[in-house]
């Protein structure tokens, strides 16, 4: 089962509806084994196919907030999502699409992603229009790497192993270290209980409307970056000048840690001399460690938060424009399999009964010819057998199924049995039931016997009689 996995750009706000687009995107296509079959950037239209596709929605669309739910599910808890939201959104909260986490948060509440419900329909009817079918969207913060040891703790602790060889040799006393050491103690147990923060440099902002390709390429200045941000289970997104990411970051953690990525080797960003190149937009950040883009796709299969939920949960069986499209031509050549089969089976009826008046016609014509006394034809090969049977039984001949002609054939069937070895021989109905003495056996080709004379015989497995009748 192979995998593709997408970078989305996100929104521009200042472009209307009517004139969304999407650009060339980054991908990376994975095989059932996890392996990397094609790296790039291409058009939505001839992105590969895959049995199921990720998305990696950008974090400038979401906004991610914990709240506690109501014990509702399915319709219910759509209808009351907005009214939980609403105090938190400058919008309309019915014009969005709102997703729950199904891993549960601090305090018994759960992480709600809230997005535009244009916007996602947008993405989601495009994707599957092209042909995608099996749709996840994940939150690309929870595709960042996950907080490590928090490098303010490491400092703490060199300035504590500093501090004590420099205040032993100034002659000072433990008792004057104590202050320092504690501080240092204080200072650790106090930081695990700050979410460590996890940022990253996504690249230059990406221009998603024609109006705005040329105003965006003869901007000049500094170039804006997505820098996307998790806290833990939550994440938000922002737009800044790359030479303001830093202080970005450094106003909105405070004295909390923070670990900053940089995307890298992302498929189609080759090395330019543009204001927007990846090594332009590295030199204006500090301290950022490389982020490759496959990694950051592969951890978008680890995530379990998936926002294609509610109305947007994957569907096989629905039938809607891009299934019906797909579908057309399997339909019209079923369509017209089954109008052929019906046109040649009705066609074939109307042979086969032409032939059968035809036969019947020449059968009644032969009865008549024969039998030119016969008025009323009913069953022309019936009254025709009957017929002929009159004739053999006025002319003196014996009949296949008169008493004789059963019992001679029975007698050259018979193997050697005793003379008394028959009980009964009881004829009626133009059939001849034989009743054999307990102590005769008779050989298992008794009935082959029967068919060579022209005879056929059953035997009753409850009585042990035989019943012979004419075999043609």
């Amino acid at each position: 089962m192979s995998t593709l996995i997408v970078l989305l750009p996100p929104r521009d706000p200042a472009v209307p509806s009517q004139e969304w687009q999407l650009p060339d995107l980054p991908f990376v296509l994975l095989d059932k084994s996890g392996r990397t079959q094609r790296a790039g950037r291409s058009a939505l239209a001839l992105l590969p196919r895959a049995t199921s596709t990720v998305l990696m929605v950008a974090a400038r669309d979401l906004l991610m907030m914990p709240a506690t739910l109501p014990p509702l599910r399915g319709p219910k808890l759509r209808q009351a999502l907005p009214n939980i939201v609403e105090d938190q959104l400058i919008q309309d909260p019915q014009t969005c699409h709102i997703a729950v986490d199904s891993q549960p948060a601090a305090g018994g509440r759960q992480v709600l992603a809230i997005i535009d419900r244009g916007w996602f329909r947008f993405i989601y009817e495009a994707f599957s229009a092209a042909g995608h079918r099996s749709l996840r969207a994940v939150p690309v913060t929870r595709c960042l790497p996950e907080a490590t040891l928090p490098a303010v703790l490491a400092e703490v602790a060199e300035t504590v192993s500093a501090a004590e060889p420099a205040l032993a040799g100034a002659g000072s006393s433990v008792r004057d270290a104590a202050p320092v050491a504690s501080a240092a103690n204080t200072s650790t147990d106090a930081a695990p209980e700050a979410v460590p923060m996890v940022a990253a440099v996504l690249g230059a902002v990406v221009q998603t409307a024609p109006a705005m390709l040329l105003e965006g390429a003869v901007q000049s200045g500094m170039p804006r970056v997505e820098l996307a941000i998790a806290r833990g289970a939550q994440g938000e997104g922002l737009a800044v000048p790359a030479n303001a990411v830093n202080a970005t970051l450094a106003a909105l953690a405070g004295a909390t840690p923070v670990s900053l990525y940089m995307l890298t080797e992302v498929p189609g960003s080759e090395p330019s001399l543009g204001a927007n190149s990846p090594a332009r937009l590295a030199a204006h950040v500090h301290g950022a460690s490389p982020l490759p883009f496959e990694q950051l796709a592969r951890r978008a299969l680890t995530c379990r938060f998936d926002l294609c939920q509610f109305e947007f949960a994957s569907q096989p069986w629905r039938l809607d424009r891009a299934t019906l499209r797909r579908l057309r031509l399997p339909v019209l050549l079923a369509v017209g399999a089954l109008l052929v089969a019906i046109i040649g089976a009705n066609v074939q009826w109307l042979m086969l009964s032409r032939q059968r008046d035809a036969i019947g016609a020449q059968m009644t014509e032969l009865l008549l010819n024969t039998f030119p006394k016969t008025t009323v034809v009913l069953d022309a090969p019936d009254q025709m057998s009957r017929q002929l049977q009159q004739l053999r039984v006025a002319a003196g001949e014996l009949s296949p199924g008169d008493f004789l002609a059963l019992a001679d054939g029975l007698a050259r069937s018979l193997p050697p049995v005793p003379v008394n070895g028959i009980a009964a021989l009881d004829y009626h109905d133009r059939r001849l039931d034989v009743t054999f003495k307990p102590e005769v056996k008779l050989d298992p080709d008794f009935a082959t016997r029967l068919a060579r004379n022209g005879l056929s015989g059953a035997i009753d497995s409850n009585t042990g009689k035989w019943t012979i009748r004419n075999g043609q």
